[in-house]
C-alpha cells in the first residue's frame, strides 16, 4: 500500500496530522519560526524558482515529482516510511519483541539526545552552504545545491515532528533550540564539529556531500535500526533523499577531477593553475582535510554510550540484519584502532564497546569507492597521479589518535615536524585562495566554469543546458 502526503494541509505529511489537533498546533506554531530561519539562514542568491524534486509518497512505486518552485514555496513536510506491522527488534537484549510506537521512560533521555543531535546537523549544512549560490559554476550544479538544501530543512522537519510528537514540553524546547544554534556561532554553535567548519567554495561544497553527507548516511542507517518505530521510518525516508546529496558529491568530484585531467593531457603539464584547473595536489588536501573531519564525527574507537544505545534497542550497526552473530554481543570481542605502546596499532575489546569502530570501517570502505572512480579517471586519462584516502590516524581530533600528529602515510610525527609538514598535507590560505579566485558564477544556460567538467547528464531526463534554475 502506498502511503500519499497530503498537501491539502499546511504541514504536508502522511502521518495523520490532522487527527492530532495539538500535536497540529504546536507544530504550526514552530512552522514561522523555521521560515524565519530560512529566510535569514537559508540561501542568499534570489531566485524565482527552481526545478526541485518534491516528496509525493513513500511508496515502491516512487516517492518524488519534479516541477518549478519558488523555494519559500517549498511544501516541506512529515513524510515515514511505510509501516511494517510484523517488524520486530533485531537486535539487544530486546531483540524479537515487538517494536516501540511510543518511547519507553528508561531510554526517553537517550532517544531524545540521539534525535537532538541528528537534528542539528540539518539545518546547520543549509547555513554552511548559503553563501555558495553566489558562485555556482552552472545552473546545473546550483539546482542541485538547492535540492541539498531543501531537502536538509526537510530532515529538520523529520526530527522535530518527533521531538514534537513524543517527548513533550522538553522536545518541544529542543525543537527550539535546533533554530537558535547557528554553525560557526563563537556563542551558540552546532554540536559537532564537522558543522561549524566553513563551506567556503564549491570544492569544499562537493568534498562535505561525499564525505560528510556520507557520515550522515550511515548514522542514519544505524537509527534505522532502532527498536522505536517512528525514528526508524523517519530515518528510512531519509536515506532515500540522502543518496541525491552524495550523488552530488561523488559526481561533483568526478568532474573536477575530469577537467583537470583533460588539462594537464591537453598542455602536458602538471602545473594547470595558469590555465584555471584545479591541480590534483590541493584536491588531495580537500580530500585530506573533509575525510578526516568526517571520521572524528563517528566519535571514539570505543564507546560505553553506543554499547548501551545497542544493548537497549536504541541503535543498531549498519546492515544489521546481514551480520551473521546473534545480534546481542555479549559474549563478542572486537579489534578496534588504538594507541599501543604509543604506537598505532589495535586492541581487543568487547565487541559492544568497540561499534563506533565498525560503523568507521564501514564507513571507510565505502569512501575507497569513491577514489576508485576518481582515480578511474586519471587512469583513462593516461595519467599516473593517484589520489587516496590519509591515514585514519591522520590530523584526528577526536578519539585514540587525537593526541599524536600522523602523516598521510601513516608516519607519526614529532608536533615540530607536523607543524613543519602539514602545509604539504592539508590546505593552506594560498590553497584556498587560489580555489576561491576560480569561483566565479556561470549562471546561462548550457555554459559551465572553466574548472569543472559538464555532467553526463542531467537531473530526471532533462538535458544540462534545462532551465533549472530562474533568477530573480
Amino acid at each position: 500500500m502506498t502511503i500519499t502526503a497530503d498537501y491539502s494541509e499546511k504541514i504536508p505529511n502522511n502521518v495523520d496530522l490532522h487527527e492530532d489537533r495539538r500535536l497540529q498546533r504546536a507544530l504550526e506554531s514552530w512552522q514561522p519560526n523555521f521560515l524565519s530561519w530560512w529566510e535569514s539562514m537559508g540561501p542568499t542568491l534570489p531566485t524565482q524558482d527552481v526545478y526541485l524534486r518534491t516528496a509525493v509518497n513513500v511508496g515502491r512505486e516512487g516517492w518524488a515529482h519534479f516541477g518549478h518552485v519558488a523555494m519559500k514555496d517549498y511544501r516541506w513536510g512529515i513524510f515515514l516510511a511505510e509501516r511494517d506491522n510484523y517488524r520486530r527488534i533485531g537486535f539487544g537484549e530486546h531483540k524479537d519483541e515487538d517494536v516501540w510506537q511510543k518511547v519507553p521512560g528508561e531510554y526517553r533521555a537517550d532517544l531524545q539526545r540521539l534525535i537532538v543531535i541528528q537534528g542539528d546537523t540539518e539545518p546547520a549544512s543549509v547555513e554552511q552552504q548559503r553563501n555558495l549560490g553566489a558562485t555556482a559554476p552552472s545552473l546545473y550544479d546550483l539546482r542541485n545545491l538547492f535540492q541539498v538544501n531543501v531537502e536538509e530543512g526537510r530532515h529538520l522537519w523529520a526530527m522535530v515532528y518527533l521531538l514534537h510528537a513524543y517527548f513533550g514540553r522538553e522536545g518541544r524546547e529542543e525543537a527550539e533550540e535546533l533554530l537558535h544554534r547557528n554553525s560557526g556561532s563563537e556563542d551558540s554553535p552546532r554540536i559537532l564539529g564537522a558543522f561549524n567548519e566553513e563551506t567556503p567554495d564549491w570544492l569544499s561544497f562537493f568534498m562535505f556531500t561525499y564525505f560528510t553527507d556520507r557520515d550522515g548516511k550511515y548514522q542514519l542507517g544505524t537509527l534505522k535500526e532502532s527498536a522505536f518505530d517512528p525514528l526508524s521510518r523517519t530515518c528510512e525516508f531519509m536515506l532515500k533523499e540522502e543518496a541525491h546529496h552524495m550523488m552530488v558529491g561523488t559526481t561533483g568530484v568526478d568532474r573536477v577531477v575530469e577537467r583537470t585531467a583533460q588539462v594537464m593531457c591537453e598542455h602536458d603539464t602538471d602545473d594547470v593553475v595558469a590555465h584555471g584547473a584545479i591541480p590534483l595536489d590541493v584536491l588531495q588536501k580537500y580530500l585530506n582535510f573533509h575525510y578526516s573531519v568526517s571520521l572524528d564525527l563517528f566519535g571514539g574507537e570505543t564507546s560505553t554510550n553506543v554499547a548501551n544505545y545497542y544493548t537497549a534497542g536504541l541503535k543498531g550497526r549498519w546492515s544489521e540484519q546481514r551480520r551473521k552473530d546473534d545480534h546481542r554481543l555479549t559474549d563478542d570481542a572486537f579489534m578496534v584502532d588504538a594507541l599501543v605502546d604509543g604506537q598505532v596499532g589495535e586492541t581487543e575489546v568487547a565487541a559492544l564497546v568497540g561499534l563506533n569502530t565498525d560503523l568507521r570501517r564501514e564507513y571507510i570502505s565505502d569512501c575507497r569507492n569513491g577514489v576508485n572512480r576518481w582515480n578511474q579517471i586519471l587512469e583513462h586519462a593516461g595519467l599516473p597521479q593517484r589520489l587516496a584516502l590519509p591515514h585514519i590516524a591522520f590530523n584526528r581530533r577526536v578519539g585514540a589518535f587525537s593526541g599524536i600528529e600522523v602523516s598521510p602515510s601513516g608516519e607519526q610525527l614529532s608536533i615540530d615536524e607536523w607543524d613543519r609538514r602539514k602545509d604539504a598535507w592539508l590546505p593552506t590560505d594560498v590553497d584556498k585562495t587560489y580555489v576561491r579566485s576560480l569561483m566565479w558564477p556561470v549562471h546561462e544556460r548550457g555554459k559551465i566554469a572553466a574548472w569543472i567538467a559538464p555532467p553526463r547528464q542531467g537531473i530526471n531526463g532533462q538535458p544540462f543546458d534545462y532551465d533549472y534554475v530562474h533568477l530573480a
